[in-house]
This record gives C-alpha cells, sequence and structure tokens, in this order.
C-alpha cells in the first residue's frame, strides 16, 4: 500500500511564488510507485485549498497555481493517519514555526526542522546572537527595533557609525533576499530602514564584505551529514529577490575551489551551528569567505529552495544523491524524528 504525502505550499506572504516552484520540483522528484500525494495549497489570502491527488508525475506547474478555486477547506482537514507532511513554505508563517507548531498540534510527522529550530534560525538577530555565543565569526552586525529607531534614534546611530560601509539592512524575519536594500554611505539609511519595516517591526544592519558566498547542504537528525562547499558565482553586487527566481542570474560551482581547511572550518561551523539551533530534516548553511581566507558564518536556512535553479538539491546531487533519492531520505527522516518525539510522550 502506498504511503500518503500531504504537501503544503504557497504561503501568503512574499515568498509565494517561490514556494509554487520548490513545489513542483519536489512534485517531479517523488517515487510515486511507493507514494501519492495531496496538494494542499495556501493562498496569498492565507486560504487552505484542497488541490489535486497525484498519483504520478505532474506535467506542468499550472495546476498549482489554485487561488481562483471553490475547494477551501479548514487546516485541520489535512490530518490523514499514516500521511506525512511536507511543508514546502519559505518565509514568515511557513519557515518560521508557525505551520510546525500546527503540525506538532495535529501530532502529524512532517519533513523539516521543528519549532524551535524553525523560528531561531528564521530569527537573523536571534539566530546571531545564539551562534555569536558559542564562538562562530560573523561580519558585525546592529539589530534594530523600529520602536527605538523613532524614538530614539541616536542610540542607534552610534553604534552603526561603528561599522563600514557598504551595509546591508534586512528585516529580521524574511528569506530570498527580500526586502534586503544595500547602502553605500549613510544617506540611505532611513530609506533601506523604511523598505525593511515593511515586513517586519525588527531589522537587521550588517557590514559588507568583499568576500565569496560559499554553501553547503546538510542532512540528518542526530546523525548529521555535510556535502561539499558549493560558491554562488556574482557578477553583480547584490542578488535581489528577481536575481534570484526570476532572472536567473545566479551561477553556481559545485564543487568549489577552496582550500581543504577552509572546508573542514566550513563543516565544523556548519554543525555547530545545527545542533546548537536544534535543526533537523535539512538545511542549507551559508558563509562568506575573505580573500584572506576568512570564514564568516551567513544564515543557516531550514528550508532552502527546491527550485530547478537552488543550490540544496545540486550540493546533494553532486555528493551522488539524485533528488527523488534526496526526497526520499527526507522521508525518513521525518519519521524518525516523530517516532522519537513520541516517545517523549
Amino acid at each position: 500500500m502506498k504511503k500518503k504525502i500531504v504537501l503544503i505550499y504557497g504561503g501568503h506572504r512574499c515568498e509565494h511564488d517561490v514556494s509554487i516552484l520548490s513545489a513542483f520540483s519536489v512534485l517531479s522528484s517523488i517515487y510515486y510507485d511507493n507514494y501519492e500525494v495531496q496538494t494542499v495549497f495556501i493562498s496569498p489570502k492565507g486560504k487552505w485549498i484542497k488541490g489535486p491527488y497525484l498519483t504520478n508525475k505532474p506535467i506542468s506547474p499550472n495546476i498549482l497555481h489554485l487561488s481562483n478555486t471553490s475547494k477551501n477547506i479548514s487546516p485541520c482537514q489535512i490530518k490523514t493517519l499514516g500521511a506525512i507532511a511536507f511543508p514546502v513554505l519559505h518565509g514568515p508563517m511557513g519557515e518560521d514555526g508557525t505551520i510546525q507548531g500546527f503540525l506538532e498540534i495535529l501530532e502529524m510527522p512532517y519533513i523539516g526542522a521543528g519549532v524551535l529550530a524553525s523560528a531561531c534560525a528564521m530569527d537573523k538577530i536571534i539566530s546571531k546572537h545564539l551562534l555569536q555565543g558559542v564562538g562562530i565569526p560573523q561580519v558585525p552586525f546592529v539589530p534594530v527595533l523600529k520602536k527605538i529607531w523613532l524614538e530614539n534614534p541616536g542610540s542607534i546611530l552610534e553604534k552603526i557609525n561603528n561599522l563600514i560601509y557598504p551595509l546591508y539592512v534586512k528585516p529580521a524575519n524574511m528569506g530570498s533576499s527580500v526586502g534586503i536594500t544595500r547602502i553605500e554611505d549613510s544617506s540611505g539609511l532611513q530609506e533601506a530602514l523604511d523598505t525593511a519595516f515593511k515586513y517586519d517591526f525588527r531589522a537587521l544592519i550588517e557590514q559588507g564584505i568583499k568576500a565569496r558566498e560559499i554553501e553547503v547542504g546538510i542532512l540528518g537528525n542526530e546523525d548529521i551529514k555535510i556535502t561539499d562547499a558549493g560558491e554562488i558565482i556574482k557578477d553583480v553586487a547584490f542578488y535581489d529577490y528577481n536575481a534570484k527566481y526570476i532572472d536567473n542570474k545566479i551561477q553556481m560551482k559545485i564543487s568549489a575551489k577552496i582550500p581543504e581547511k577552509i572546508h573542514h572550518q566550513a563543516c565544523e561551523y556548519a554543525k555547530k551551528a545545527y545542533e546548537i539551533l536544534a535543526g533537523s530534516g535539512l538545511a542549507r548553511c551559508d558563509f562568506f569567505l575573505t580573500a584572506n581566507n576568512e570564514l564568516f558564518f551567513n544564515e543557516l536556512n531550514t528550508m532552502p529552495g527546491f527550485t530547478q535553479f537552488s543550490i540544496f538539491p545540486l550540493l546533494w546531487e553532486n555528493m551522488g544523491l539524485k533528488c527523488q533519492d534526496l526526497i526520499e531520505e527526507l522521508i525518513q527522516l521525518a519519521e524518525k524524528r516523530f517516532a522519537k518525539r513520541q516517545s517523549y510522550f
């Protein structure tokens, strides 16, 4: 008898379209001899919609655009005995512990990190403070609370003045480069913060550095496996959302040409970050590498993209794990994590 996967995608925030691209790639990589899939679409307005029931690989991503359908359901209706949830959701309300907490309440096994890891890794300020505490090197940063910025900007400007331009101004909780602005001097600071505050009441200001962008993929619960490093090859200073997902201007080199010592260091930092943030299932860990071979942690992404442009599945393919087997591995990890968690109660 085939097992059922409940694939949840879409979402009502800015990374909605990325989620649809990732969902189609996942659906194209499932072993349908062993699984059948109930798709569940979350519209941009937050409605939950029962999508097509798939027993074969879909032909086109068009079947996943369901905003105009009338098959609205209550979120609780996704619970199915023996089913595994796959929340292919990026950003707030999908990658920040919200959907994970809901699935915990439903007592459904699900792919990806748990509530704590999802929430902490998604929050750029919290994750940086946690990892700073265990000695993982990061570029200098300043957290900004909107209320304090409006009432007493001088207290924050004093800290910002210790940073060296260019600076990157980011919403504390957002992904896919949404809401991020690169500024070359203080004249762009207010506008950049205004942009970040459209997405969150907290922002992060990071010192920019001239560096290569190095990434590794992670799989596992207690036993952690890490890929060889890949590198994003840039021809501009900053890739925004459109460059990443619409224009496809990102180029990747796998494996990255870096010293063995640096690769070992990246794997150690990635493993430590994954453990400190209580990661499980999967993650992608991103670093900056300077010309002097200084390595700085950037972020841990607990639900990396699965689109045709995404580096996470390509990193594992380079390790000999094709996408179909990667999905199978994630299913097995989800079931093991669920069984262990249930044993505590």
